[in-house]
């Protein structure tokens, strides 16, 4: 099987879909690896570390995806301008592509790829179970937003984060506040905690309060009678009563937080608005939030994607895509979820799919010129049509 790695398009998108250390494990496993030139460069990854690993160099996108039967891709495909086709119908009919694709949000994009004759696998819709986890790239990424958010929080902040005793007197920790115990939130609190400041959570599954604990923060908790979790792990969206409660607490530690680092996300949905305008007003001058669902809303009111502003002397982030500011360790941890997929996907060089493995089932979004999974099929169901686009 020949194995695509094209250079990524997407805006300030750095990362690399497949590292030479694991391009060189698919080269022994038997596999024609083809990587395009400059793909890893962005992430420190040189074309000749690639050659001396086994794999290919072939000089641009048209070439790698006229002669790749599988390509892996960080973001879902898109319009390549440089060549005026968009990524999916550089593909042939048959060819396999294993890549984030943000499913459920991209109607448009699943009806192109299953129009193409092109087996998609979403790495986003890898399945919360513990065979599945040396898979989970969703967990991976979002462990390098974790961490980095709490930097552009320190950065931001105008107060050191751990307690200082000086000459001049004895300056406090900072207090941050972690909305979401998710993995972006459980390494946000480890980080925050590492740099000495006084930490709280909040998340609305109960089931998370140990592991908050063990990171030496306090749990802030509520009472919630209704279920806050989902079969896969994920937060649940609350009744409107049990949210107007959940937003009268939140308020109440807000006013004493000197950091906010947002991360609560519903797949498939936007991001719940835990933060309002009124609960911005009543932070201290000088305050941060990091809001890390700027991406799907944002959990604030106030956030703007992309942005960084300053709304009642509170300032307010709203970074995208975190992990690509890392792109060294995010191509690695990303790469090394791709090559663990694989070993499920690919046997002695061919696509073998086994569609009664969950994993399988879970992850294949189209096959053979249909969309084969339910939950996408449903959203593309219930898009509006459009000229060309058909499910």
């Amino acid at each position: 099987m020949k194995i695509g790695i094209p250079k990524e398009i997407a805006d300030s998108e750095n990362r690399v879909a497949s590292i030479p250390d694991s391009a060189g494990r698919l080269v022994k496993a038997g596999n024609d690896v083809l990587v395009q030139s400059g793909a890893g460069l962005q992430a420190s990854f040189t074309d000749e570390a690639y050659a001396a690993a086994g794999a290919t160099i072939v000089p641009d996108a048209a070439t790698l995806y006229a002669q790749s039967d599988m390509v892996l891709k960080v973001q879902k495909p898109q319009m390549n301008e440089a060549l005026g086709k968009h990524e999916v119908a550089l593909m042939r009919p048959g060819t396999t592509l294993v890549s984030f694709l943000q499913p459920l949000t991209s109607p448009e994009l699943v009806s192109m790829l299953a129009q193409a004759g092109v087996t998609s696998f979403a790495m986003e819709s890898i399945p919360r179970i513990t065979r599945a986890q040396s898979m989970d790239a969703l967990s991976s990424m979002s462990t390098v937003a974790g961490y980095k958010a709490v930097l552009l929080a320190a950065v931001a902040s105008g107060k050191f984060f751990p307690m200082f005793m000086t000459a001049a007197g004895t300056v406090p920790p900072a207090k941050v506040f972690v909305l979401g115990a998710g993995v972006a939130g459980l390494q946000a609190i480890a980080t925050a905690r590492r740099l000495g400041a006084v930490v709280e959570a909040f998340d609305v599954r109960p089931a998370v309060k140990e592991q908050v604990q063990s990171l030496g923060a306090k749990f802030v908790e509520m009472e919630i009678t209704e279920n806050t979790e989902t079969s896969g792990g994920y937060a649940k969206e609350l009744s409107e009563e049990t949210h107007r409660r959940e937003v009268e607490l939140l308020h109440k530690h807000a006013k004493q937080s000197d950091v906010i680092i947002t991360t609560a996300l519903i797949p498939g949905r936007p991001a719940p608005e835990l933060i309002t305008e009124e609960m911005v007003v009543d932070m201290q001058p000088g305050s941060v939030i990091v809001d890390l669902a700027a991406e799907n809303g944002g959990n604030c009111k106030l956030t703007e994607a992309g942005a960084e502003v300053i709304r009642y002397n509170v300032r307010i982030l709203g970074p995208l895509n975190l992990p690509s500011t890392m792109p060294i360790h995010a191509s690695q941890m990303y790469s090394k979820n791709v090559f663990n997929l694989l070993g499920l996907l690919v046997k002695d060089g061919q696509l073998t799919l086994n569609f009664d493995d969950e994993i399988v089932a879970g992850t294949c979004i189209t096959h053979g010129g249909n969309i084969v999974n339910p939950a996408a099929k449903a959203v593309v169901d219930a898009a509006p049509a459009k000229e060309g686009v058909r499910a």
